[in-house]
């Protein structure tokens, strides 16, 4: 199995596989303890559900690279979830779970009925189905591909070790944050950009139904078994991270879908945590 596991390796495609899941998991594990904190863990899902529509758009109108669409489109929803629901100016307040519901499903029909009625594929459902689920698209990458998301994690990791402490303020107490001088509604807006950013990012790796898992998965599994906010989100990271690997190589030699061993590798994670925890507070 090392002998197969190395042949491969020899494949610049896989080690670009390697990288870019590598990366992503990192960052989307980053501010999933945030967005599990402050009961927004659903939006991963909601807004890859917008991605999946802008993809649909942008395979409608033609556009070579469908990054131009899909992005703007995902900040913009992203910004309306995190930071227009609390708008309690407008009339009728949309709370966070309602407004990702409302979008996630109002996206998702978009997307699938103008992939039906403007169809340039002869197998539409398998086209869906790559894009909800994932494929080995992520062992097909391109050098620029792999530059576009190095440079994008870069960003997004310069990002949280600098504004770390505020980051920590808003996730825990709004009021507070904003008595003691932060730009509380700047911040939401930052995270909003970022994670919207990491979402069109993951959707290459796991698929839009499952992008939520690597932001949901490593942060619940950290929580299990750590207490303090930076050591849950590390502990996370660093879950993430093993689980990302583990999970490409197992795909890599089984043959398995990339985006579904990924998911099932956190999946066991977050149980031997559960387990560990258990075992550690009936001994206490």
């Amino acid at each position: 199995m090392l002998d197969k596991l190395f042949f491969y390796l020899d494949f610049p495609f896989v080690r670009y596989a390697i990288i870019v899941g590598t990366l992503i998991s990192l960052c989307s594990s980053l501010l999933g303890v945030t967005l599990v904190l402050k009961r927004y863990s659903y939006i991963g899902d909601g807004l890859s559900h917008v991605a999946f529509g802008a993809l649909a758009i942008a395979a409608v109108l033609k556009v070579t690279n469908n990054m131009l669409i899909i992005l703007p489109v995902t900040i913009a929803v992203a910004i309306l979830l995190l930071c227009g629901s609390r708008d309690s100016r407008s009339g009728i307040q949309i709370k966070g779970d309602a407004a990702i519901a409302m979008v996630s499903a109002g996206a998702l029909a978009i997307g699938y009925l103008l992939m039906n009625i403007f169809s340039s594929s002869a197998n539409v459902a398998g086209d869906v189905c790559t894009t909800l689920f994932g494929s080995m698209s992520i062992l097909t990458l391109k050098p620029t591909d792999v530059y576009l998301c190095v440079i994008l994690s870069a960003i997004v990791l310069v990002t949280f070790i600098l504004f770390y402490h505020k980051i920590f303020a808003i996730t825990f107490d709004e009021n507070f944050a904003r008595a003691t001088g932060v730009n509380v509604n700047a911040f939401n807006l930052l995270i909003a950009i970022i994670i919207a950013a990491i979402i069109v990012l993951a959707m290459n790796l796991v698929g839009a139904l499952l992008v939520s898992a690597l932001v949901v998965f490593p942060a619940l599994s950290a929580m299990r078994v750590f207490k303090s906010f930076f050591t849950v989100t590390v502990a996370a990271a660093v879950i993430s991270v093993v689980c990302s690997l583990t999970g490409i190589i197992i795909a890599i030699l089984a043959g398995t879908p990339v985006g579904s061993t990924i998911v099932a590798a956190d999946i066991v994670a977050f149980l031997i945590c559960y387990i560990t925890s258990s075992i550690r507070c009936r001994r206490m």
